[in-house]
């Protein structure tokens, strides 16, 4: 059990760090810092935009239009966070302690 609760905030912290570097790479790009022409900037931007969209696009519907401003990235951080607090405190410790 307490390999798959490693496994588990393990991912959802991997999945935290690519919604922060999807965050800085959409900065950089926005701010003429990085070019999106360069090969590896557009990989790297890809791969983030598949990875975080499916999670973001539905707090993104459920948010009022804030003008420029994105905040669908911080709501999806606080609730990866309460997942993994719930999990941890409600399924991972009690099993832990009833020994399995």
């Amino acid at each position: 059990m307490a390999m798959i609760q490693f496994l588990v905030n393990q991912i959802i912290g991997l999945y935290i760090l690519v919604i922060f570097v999807s965050i800085i790479l959409s900065w950089l790009v926005s701010f003429n810092v990085v070019n999106r022409h360069n090969q590896f900037v557009d990989a790297v931007g890809r791969t983030c935009q598949a990875l975080t969209e499916p999670l973001l696009q539905p707090i993104r519907s459920m948010l009022p239009a804030m003008g420029g401003i994105d905040l669908s990235p911080v709501f999806l951080i606080i609730g990866l966070q309460a997942v993994q607090i719930g999990l941890n405190r409600y399924v991972f410790f009690p099993a832990m302690n009833a020994g399995y």
